[in-house]
């Protein structure tokens, strides 16, 4: 054996060596969780993780730099935390806080990413699921995830949650009331005066707001309803008890049910949703004419058009359903775009500071915290892995919270500027005197 196979059979053993106790460290981290869920705690100790992080870089021999130590066990940190997460269920406290689903036997119809993932949320509510799908591999797919069951009648459901695209939505909906017969049935379109029109006691429209721009079952998660707003538009015809039931079972997934007119629920989502989807998909098609245009674009042109391109088969049935109201949105759009092109300095700069006035109620409402509240920390990151690690364990140590934050990314040399937000003057001080203790610039 050569010296270089020598160095390099060492280095097996040692990653060998390394991914053993790497388990045998998960297996304490759920014991430790697993004690501090029958205790009522909380099972994560930022200030001790800290001192932990503290403590090896002051026992580090080296040659590993201090930071590498701290970049590379913040990392473990997080990722075993993820690990225990992914492997079991809330601890006892949080399932005694969640209400009752009200039901016991759930059909799902449609078990892409929002199907799917009622699906794992509702047997995570300790419901019993049953899914059905025209697309086999689809099925197969949120039953290897655990989100349904394959088999069963709809016939002996409780409830039905209808989940197909909005195009097909009204005529898979009264299929559904056809095949069965006792059950209450939902949707969860985004646009819902296609099936206002359908006129049964036991149907009772709804539309979550949660999902995002891929779907699939492979991308569900049982909390993507946590803490999300979920439209009711119950029908003049919808049984009251049958209304409340969905709201139950909405609330039970973690979601706030919400009623509202079907109407003016697809005016508000024209505005707030499918106008932004289009003018994304608008936006990068008219840039992609100047391939250099595409080749230097920033951060904000990349935030635009973020959901440009969203799953076509999907948001086609959206735009062409709610198309009316979305051509309303359009006109009241080119109208505003229409106003600037003619504006002198003025109005420019009025017309700027209304619209901060309006992106500031906006984040007022978003974060539940007064606007003027709110401040943002740009830090400068380096392109290279557990950086944001770092970074967010410096601030849970501390009992930062992060209200929010984006990266926005520049180049692989210069890395990227993470913006976090944090509520109060004070504490953004301190989160920025923290980081730049760290080495990072933060202003």
């Amino acid at each position: 054996m050569s010296d270089l196979d020598a160095l390099r059979a060492e280095i097996t053993a040692l990653d060998r060596r390394l991914l053993e106790l790497l388990n045998r460290r998960l297996e304490l981290v759920a014991q430790v969780r697993g004690r501090k869920d029958e205790a009522g705690e909380r099972w994560i100790d930022a200030n001790r993780e800290a001192e932990l992080l503290r403590e090896l870089a002051e026992a580090n021999p080296g040659p590993l730099s201090e930071r590498g130590v701290t970049a590379i066990f913040s990392a473990v940190l997080d990722v075993l935390k993820q690990e225990v997460a992914a492997s079991r269920p809330a601890g006892r406290t949080a399932q005694a806080e969640a209400p009752a689903p009200g039901v016991t036997r759930v059909a799902i119809v449609g078990t892409g990413l929002l199907g799917a993932s009622v699906g794992l949320a509702a047997r995570r509510a300790g419901v019993q699921v049953s899914g059905f799908d025209t697309d086999e591999s689809v099925l197969a797919e949120a039953v290897r995830r655990g989100a349904v069951e394959h088999g069963g009648s709809l016939a002996d459901a409780e409830l039905v949650v209808v989940a197909v695209p909005v195009g097909a939505a009204p005529d898979v909906v009264r299929e559904v009331l056809a095949a069965a017969p006792d059950a209450t049935v939902t949707d969860v379109g985004s646009t819902k005066r296609a099936v206002a029109g359908i006129e049964d006691a036991r149907f009772v429209p709804g539309h979550p707001l949660a999902g995002g721009s891929t779907g699939g079952p492979a991308r569900a998660m049982p909390d993507l309803f946590s803490g999300a707003t979920w439209f009711l538009t119950p029908t003049p015809a919808s049984d009251p008890a049958r209304v409340e039931t969905v709201e139950r079972f909405v609330r039970a997934l973690g979601a706030a049910p919400v009623r509202v007119d079907a109407a003016e629920h697809d005016r508000v989502l024209a505005l707030t949703s499918h106008l932004p989807h289009a003018l994304a998909n608008a936006l990068i098609l008219a840039a992609a004419r100047d391939e250099s245009a595409l080749a230097y674009a920033g951060a904000s042109f990349r935030e635009m058009t973020r959901v440009a391109g969203a799953n076509p088969a999907v948001w086609s049935d959206i735009f062409l359903e709610n198309r009316d109201e979305l051509d309303a949105a359009l006109t009241a759009f080119r109208e505003a775009l229409d106003a600037l092109a003619g504006a002198d300095r003025i109005r420019l700069e009025s017309s700027i500071a209304d619209a901060a006035e309006a992106r500031a109620k906006l984040e007022s409402f978003a974060y539940r915290t007064e606007a003027a509240q709110l401040h943002r920390i740009r830090v400068r990151v380096p392109d290279r892995p557990g950086v944001l690690a770092r970074i967010t364990q410096i601030l849970g140590a501390a009992a930062i919270n992060i209200e929010d934050f984006e990266l926005r990314h520049v180049s692989p040399e210069y890395g990227g500027v993470l913006v976090i937000l944090v509520a109060g003057a004070g504490t953004a001080e301190k989160a920025r005197d923290l980081l730049r203790r760290e080495g990072y610039a933060a202003a």
